[in-house]
């Protein structure tokens, strides 16, 4: 018996990959990594019209096979069989820009000179024709020759046909044999009968596409472009409170009811407690903030399907310049807003090795998604929910300022490291522009959905062991009645922090705030989880139910300068240790992760004492 046929998506960056393989998987998708490599792979089950199930991979985007990034190296091994991968490409499904086709024959060109069965996705279709584009797809196939299929994956338009061809282009699943990439032309040549071939099968030229220009005129303005950018963040973090508020009660109030119904069936004692301050009070206070990481998203994909993300890392390319970066490495910067895993691991298509290194080395100091239940918490316990302006809340622009705090740190690390141990030159930045469109709903959904698992997924994993280790060291051995101590502090996990709370002392951090960033460096979250935990062990069985929020904990036990400190520690503190491991894993070493563990740790200690001691000062 053969096995599953795999189909291989290949196309240059902004293509419509993506959309054309939500559109042919739907929500039959698994996300990972190649085997050895840190470069995603996306790869998701196609159903024949036959029945006959296929495999279809979404390779990294790129422009030939001569890589010269590590994910695009993956593209080329991947299509010519040096991939360790479980089998290889049975077809290639090209997909290429209708709408910029000179530019992206020549690749797609490349690949049918492999001779493996290949289909030819003109994508875009209808964009080409708004654009005054008329191409005909039969001279288009006759030159190239192999199939080629007209498709708009946003409207699933051209699908049915694609699907057919490779039905047929699999046949029995026979495993194909690996083939040497032939020896082609320089890319000037290629490039020259790319637009050839393009002209040939265009039959009206292209009106001016004076809609597209009179938008980038204003967007990429150099005085409004940054405006515009700027407002749109602030728009998305005030979002992130206001329109969050009543999920978040919704979940909170779901939580109370879990812990008042455990401590009314579980006898008092060791599992309820176990139930109730660790897993109940202490994975839900994280759980409680998917909302706010929802919205987050949400705009950071529409942003993303609009076609506005590119020209943001084009506005950005001359502040990243002035600290001897390229606009290049905005695209990384902005997924480490995300995590700053796949945000690291995005480096890998910036070609400058310094500027790679500059990138990987500050990507940790964006605000990933992961600080932001402790961001919500402390800005929802110390800043009042007032509006200081029409539509603009104190809490939304609080939470704008950290993250422009996190940006700014970076951006002057850089500087520094671009000088000293990652010195040289500004690399250059050339990126196409892809065109401006509607989102596609489904894709934003799907993309949601898949974000939205991976939060809960760590929740009840990551988060939930450190959560529930935390709580076994916290809760054991019990402080003995009279002794006036609390029980978080006669506890293991008390007296490990009694040892580390000294150094911490200076800065303005408690027991309880050094009890929380030692099982944070695990993931972020957990220092949400870490204080709820410890709050419901020190209140006892009175309070087991968790009748006091964590907002209303802390407001009572800390003072402002104090709150601001942990905020600014975790705008610089090292992220988890997951970040840690990719680092050495793409530096080859463990140099550059302990250089960002220093470097990092240094920065929060500084940032949140200067924050203390002047808010001390100031008399907050």
């Amino acid at each position: 018996m053969n096995p599953q046929p795999m189909v291989a998506l290949v196309g240059n960056p902004n293509a419509g990959k993506s959309a054309l393989f939500n559109a042919l998987t739907g929500a039959r998708q698994k996300v990972g990594n190649y085997p050895g490599v840190t470069v995603e792979r996306k790869s998701g089950r196609l159903a024949l019209d036959d029945g006959r199930p296929v495999e279809l991979v979404d390779l990294p985007g790129t422009y030939s096979l001569d890589p010269s990034s590590p994910d695009e190296a993956v593209t080329r091994d991947v299509v010519l069989g040096r991939h360790h991968l479980d089998r290889l490409p049975s077809a290639l499904v090209v997909v290429v820009d209708s709408t910029n086709l000179d530019n992206h024959l020549r690749f797609a060109m490349q690949l049918i000179a492999l001779g493996r069965p290949t289909v030819i996705a003109l994508n875009m279709f209808d964009m080409a024709r708004r654009d005054g584009l008329e191409i005909d797809p039969a001279k288009l196939s006759a030159a190239l020759g192999v199939p080629v299929v007209p498709t708009v994956a946003v409207r699933n338009i051209g699908l049915t046909e694609l699907r057919g061809l490779i039905g047929e282009m699999v046949g029995d699943g026979s495993p194909p044999q690996p083939k040497d990439m032939p020896v082609l032309g320089d890319m000037t040549s290629l490039q020259r009968d790319a637009r050839r071939i393009a002209r040939s099968a265009t039959t009206v030229r292209p009106a001016a596409r004076a809609w597209t220009r009179a938008i980038d005129r204003v967007a990429l303005h150099p005085i409004a472009g940054p405006i515009i950018l700027a407002l749109l963040m602030f728009v998305m973090f005030q979002a992130v409170f206001a329109w969050a508020e009543a999920p978040m009660g919704w979940i909170e109030a779901a939580q109370g009811w879990l812990a008042d119904r455990a401590s009314a069936l579980i006898p008092a004692g060791f599992f309820r407690s176990l139930m109730v301050d660790g897993v109940i009070n202490g994975v839900g206070s994280v759980v409680v903030f998917l909302p706010q990481i929802i919205i987050l998203f949400f705009f950071i994909l529409l942003l993303e399907a609009s076609g506005y993300m590119v020209r943001a890392a084009f506005l950005m390319d001359r502040i990243m310049a002035s600290v001897g970066l390229s606009g290049r490495a905005f695209i990384p910067l902005l997924s480490s807003f995300a995590c700053a895993i796949p945000g690291i691991m995005a480096t890998r298509s910036i070609d400058d090795p310094k500027d790679r290194l500059t990138t990987i080395l500050i990507a940790p100091l964006m605000t990933c998604s992961a600080r932001l239940p402790v961001y919500a918490v402390i800005i929802g316990a110390f800043i009042p929910a007032r509006s200081i302006g029409p539509g603009i809340g104190l809490q939304g622009l609080v939470l704008f300022g950290l993250y422009v705090t996190g940006i700014l740190g970076a951006m002057a690390a850089a500087a520094v490291l671009r000088r000293t141990v990652a010195k040289g030159a500004a690399g250059s930045f050339l990126m196409e522009l892809p065109k401006y469109q509607m989102p596609v709903w489904r894709d934003v959904a799907i993309g949601l959905w898949q974000r939205a698992y991976v939060f809960l997924r760590r929740a009840g994993t990551i988060i939930m062991a450190v959560t529930l280790t935390l709580w076994l060291l916290t809760a054991y051995p019990r402080a003995p009645i009279g002794s006036g101590m609390k029980q978080s502090e006669y506890s293991f996990a008390g007296r490990i922090a009694s040892v580390l709370e000294p150094i911490v002392r200076p800065i303005g951090f408690g027991h309880d705030m050094t009890l929380a960033i030692i099982p944070a460096m695990a993931a972020r979250e957990v220092a949400v989880s870490a204080l709820q935990t410890v709050y419901s062990i020190d209140a006892g069985e009175d309070e087991a139910g968790g009748e006091r929020q964590l907002g209303d904990r802390l407001h009572g036990a800390w003072s402002l300068p104090t709150a601001l400190a942990f905020l600014m520690w975790f705008v610089f503190a090292p992220q988890c240790l997951s970040t840690i491991a990719v680092i050495r894993r793409e530096t080859n070493g463990w140099k550059w992760p302990l250089f960002t563990l220093g470097y990092l740790f240094a920065l929060a200690y500084i940032a949140a004492g200067a924050t203390f001691w002047a808010a001390t000062a100031l008399g907050l």
